[in-house]
């Protein structure tokens, strides 16, 4: 309750004319992020390559092109081929395929619920190109997302943390920085959504510690999705005052 109240102390004041959130999907509406650490791992070490789970979490919002890269930079001091970088990302694919399906985040619907009560605009801004979490927003989260308000890995040349993926968000949803949130998960995320001009609130739904996400500038933290939710009516009249 605590940090719920700190949460709305810094609210109070912004210069915001709230007309949208744009989200994150990987650890924000789906508890995926597991199965993506599992399978990036075990991806990349098939072709010989070492990348911990738990840094995956570090990675994540970047695109597969970058992921892959960015191990074979520091480990061979080059960059492979496009299509090898296919080659690593559908093994990733099929192996994060193997996992159940993926549970909504605790929270997730409550909260966008109220948002389209509000007449909010919803977003999605990932770095995701798993087809197999796409197809099943609009089972989940049924009347909420429309696929030309998504950006998606598929959409972008440049991942999080650049912040072309949430710029090309406030050009779908014809925003400026100063109508929107962005609520994410992901310290490169964060970044990426703060180098856009946005006001970014961080939920922590992994393993890692609040000053990751503090540190790329978040504005708000909450321990959760369904914390988030529970403070956002409270929030939300704040916000524009």
């Amino acid at each position: 309750m605590q940090q719920e109240t700190t949460n709305i102390a810094k609210a109070q004041g912004l210069p915001l004319r709230l007309r949208a959130v744009l989200f994150d999907m990987d650890g924000v509406l789906y508890n995926s992020m597991p199965y993506h650490a599992s399978a990036w791992h075990r991806a990349m070490a098939q072709f010989g390559y070492d990348l911990p789970e738990e840094e995956v979490y570090m990675h994540e919002g970047r695109t597969g092109t970058s992921t892959v890269n960015l191990v074979s930079r520091r480990e061979h001091g080059v960059e492979v081929s496009d299509e090898r970088v296919e080659e690593i990302y559908k093994v990733k694919s099929n192996f994060f395929n193997e996992f159940p399906p993926a549970e909504p985040m605790p929270g997730a619907l409550s909260l966008l619920r109220q948002l389209k009560e509000q007449g909010l605009k919803i977003l999605i801004v990932t770095g995701s190109g798993q087809r197999s979490l796409l197809d099943k927003l609009n089972v989940d989260y049924p009347d909420i997302f429309r696929r030309e308000l998504m950006v998606t890995a598929f959409d972008v040349k440049r991942g999080k943390p650049d912040p072309e993926p949430y710029l090309m968000g406030l050009q779908k949803g014809e925003l400026h920085p100063d109508e929107c949130i962005v609520v994410e998960n992901a310290p490169l995320g964060v970044r990426a959504a703060k180098a856009a001009g946005i006001f970014t609130i961080a939920v922590n739904t992994g393993p890692l510690p609040d000053e990751a996400l503090l540190s790329e500038g978040a504005d708000l933290l909450f321990p959760s999705m369904q914390a988030l939710s529970d403070a956002w009516s409270e929030l939300s009249g704040t916000l524009g005052k």
